[in-house]
């Protein structure tokens, strides 16, 4: 079985509803999902939020957030997976922030950083990864791996 497939297996065991907020990773997440039959059982919507105007409509990010943290934090993708689950009620979110290149990033925030946020049930957690410069649909996928390999931990 696929990392997609253990996930929606477990949702589906356990009657669960997930929601994606996707920037870096623009619909891959619900992409890799819906290649997974039944994933209709566990996936009503999800958002690609690649702009900052797209987080702050969509999701709930604050203005004041990005400009104080930058949009690549672990604060924004907090603010992104807290607002996805009130305007989603699903029990489980994951939301992507980050740069994956092949430019765009500074010293502080590199091409290859991506922030996460994973909303579980009411409980909360943030991790950043730096894949590195490898390369935008490599960054994609690691990024999409990650999100996948935590929910799969978390849930278990």
């Amino acid at each position: 079985m696929n990392k997609e497939e253990t996930l929606v297996d477990i949702l589906i065991k356990n009657n669960y509803h997930i929601s994606f907020a996707e920037s870096a990773t623009g619909g891959m997440l619900a992409a890799r999902l819906i290649n997974v039959a039944n994933a209709s059982k566990v996936l009503d919507e999800s958002f690609v939020t690649y702009s900052n105007e797209s987080k702050i409509k969509y999701v709930n990010v604050k203005e004041e957030t990005i400009d104080k943290y930058n949009v690549v934090s672990e604060e924004v993708a907090k603010e992104m997976v807290i607002g996805l689950n009130k305007n989603t009620n699903a029990n489980i979110c994951a939301s992507v922030t980050g740069v994956a290149g092949p430019t765009g990033g500074t010293i502080n925030i590199p091409v290859g950083m991506v922030c996460f946020g994973f909303y579980i049930n009411g409980n909360i957690v943030t991790k950043t990864q730096k894949f590195g410069n490898l390369g935008r649909n490599i960054v994609r996928q690691k990024a999409s791996d990650f999100v996948y390999d935590t929910l799969i931990e978390l849930l278990k």
